[in-house]
């Protein structure tokens, strides 16, 4: 064995050391949060972007799903990249947590939430919901398990159906709340983490929380609305009703 080859596992011996020592610094946690906060953020504004076509009617909104569908490779790219961010995400939120209770020790005598905000206080439960909700979206508007009326490939059938049966349109609408809580202080702390913190600045930081969560929430909040308010309806159905009638 020659004396150049011994220096070759030492350097990714002290690379992996070096990788494992972020991730277990507070530090490093908060960048994999941040980060993989950053992809579901962006996933969840082009989801609804996406959505929104549902307005425009059967056609474009089907003819939507469909183009997805056409590229497989990048739909199960995004998947696959989604679920890692998501893992990611909620080991560096348990992990933070656990360390913070730890270094506390014991509890406060007397609690006061002077810097913390409501949104901040209840990232966990918003969390487990918006978890919850995950599963029973894919359950409900992606497999069809708990959706009595699904008709595979008919996405704006699913939707309007979906939202006229049982309590799944007020599920929807408390997950949206959950979602607004944790986004408006998952975007503002992202900004901080990445060094955009500055009291000069900090009123936009949170302009533009506010912004980009109202946006979002709306957007998403809009679809179970317009539906149990008839904006939307199942044309297919109404077509059926209509020559039963006859």
């Amino acid at each position: 064995m020659s004396a150049n080859a011994i220096p070759t596992p030492l350097r990714l011996n002290r690379t992996t050391g070096r990788t494992s020592s972020f991730l277990a610094s507070s530090i490093g946690r908060k960048v994999v949060m941040a980060l993989t906060g950053l992809v579901l953020f962006g996933y969840v504004v082009v989801h609804m972007l996406g959505n929104l076509q549902i307005y425009l009617g059967p056609a474009a909104l089907n003819a939507y799903a469909v183009k997805l569908r056409a590229m497989p490779a990048l739909l199960w790219g995004v998947r696959v990249l989604l679920f890692a961010s998501a893992v990611l995400h909620v080991w560096a939120a348990v992990s933070l947590t656990r360390a913070n209770v730890a270094a506390r020790g014991i509890g406060y005598r007397e609690r006061r939430n002077r810097e913390s905000t409501y949104a901040s206080r209840t990232m966990r439960w918003s969390g487990v919901i918006l978890l919850l909700f995950i599963v029973y979206h894919l359950l409900h508007l992606t497999l069809g398990t708990v959706h009595p009326g699904f008709v595979p490939g008919d996405v704006y059938h699913n939707v309007v159906r979906g939202f006229q049966m049982g309590i799944a349109p007020f599920f929807y609408v408390l997950a949206m709340l959950a979602l607004g809580l944790h986004m408006y202080h998952g975007v503002w702390s992202l900004m901080q983490t990445v060094g955009l913190s500055h009291p000069r600045y900090d009123r936009l930081r949170y302009a533009f929380a506010a912004f980009i969560t109202a946006l979002v929430v709306l957007g998403n909040l809009s679809f179970p609305i317009a539906v149990m308010t008839g904006l939307l309806k199942d044309r297919s159905s109404s077509r059926a009703a209509t020559a039963a009638r006859r």
